[in-house]
Formats: C-alpha cells, structure tokens, sequence
C-alpha cells in the first residue's frame, strides 16, 4: 500500500493507494474530492481539538502524534502521549500514532488503541532497515491480535 504525503494531485496522478494530509494542507474533503472516493485518506493531529475536527471529515484514518520526542519532523506541538492516543480511539475511526515509535514502545501504543504505528527514525537506527521492520513487525503484530483478534488496518 502506498499513501503520498501532503500531495492528492500527485497521488491521483500516480495511482497510489491515497494520500495523507496535514493540519496545514488541503482539507480531508478537498482531498477526497481529488483522490477518488476509494482512495485511502488519513489526516494528522496533535491536539483533541484536531482528533474531534478529523473524526467528523471524510477520512479513513486518525494519525495522532507526535506521541514521543522525536527529532525526525518538526511539527510544532510536543510530544502528546498516550493518553491522547487512548482519547483518540473513542471516536471511531483507526488511528495511526507517529512520533518518538520504538520497537520497544510499539507494542504499548497498539495497546493504547493504536491501530498502527507510523516510523521513521526507528527504520534507521541501525543503518538495517529491513531489520528494523522485522522486529517493529514482530512487536506490533502481537500485540494487535491479542487486543482484537480479527484485526483489519482500515476496515478495506
């Protein structure tokens, strides 16, 4: 699956699997205008403000972060926590936490309610990126089923 970051013209024009958009970029429902009604469309937020915002907008997925520290992007708000996470699920939709995501600490968002993790300098930090998958993979996929056994990442 492939998702473009912040672009919904690029991503019809290159036929991914949808886009993910920004507080600052083109609104979920401008997106969706562009990507098609089957395209995936996620939204970003830091804030429970932004959560309630998104959860009534046309999107298949919640992003919630940064949940940790994190000097992979610089996003304006400090790291948000869990308990936003654990706030975030109430609303209905997936949510994707980003932010600070360590193999150590995945399986503890998924618990949180995270329905998936987003990285970045997790997938670096030892130069093995293939590596790194593996092991999040081997963290998260656990702890996802031993909360919902029947899990499904969007509901697609």
């Amino acid at each position: 699956m492939l998702l473009v970051n912040d672009r919904a013209d690029i991503a019809r024009l290159a036929g991914a699997d949808g886009v993910h958009v920004g507080q600052d970029d083109l609104d979920p429902a401008a997106a969706r205008r562009v990507v098609g009604d089957d395209a995936i469309v996620g939204r970003s937020t830091h804030t429970l403000a932004q959560i309630a915002s998104a959860a009534r907008e046309p999107v298949d997925y919640i992003a919630v972060g940064p949940v940790f520290a994190t000097a992979s992007k610089t996003t304006g708000y400090e790291a948000v926590g869990l308990e936003l996470v654990r706030q975030a699920v109430r609303y209905g939709k997936p949510i994707v936490a980003i932010g600070g995501i360590s193999e150590a600490s995945a399986a503890e968002v998924i618990g949180a309610g995270a329905a998936s993790v987003a990285v970045i300098g997790e997938l670096l930090r030892t130069g093995n990126p293939r590596e790194r998958v593996r092991a999040l993979l081997e963290a998260v996929v656990p702890a996802r089923k031993a909360r919902r056994p029947d899990f499904d990442d969007l509901g697609r």
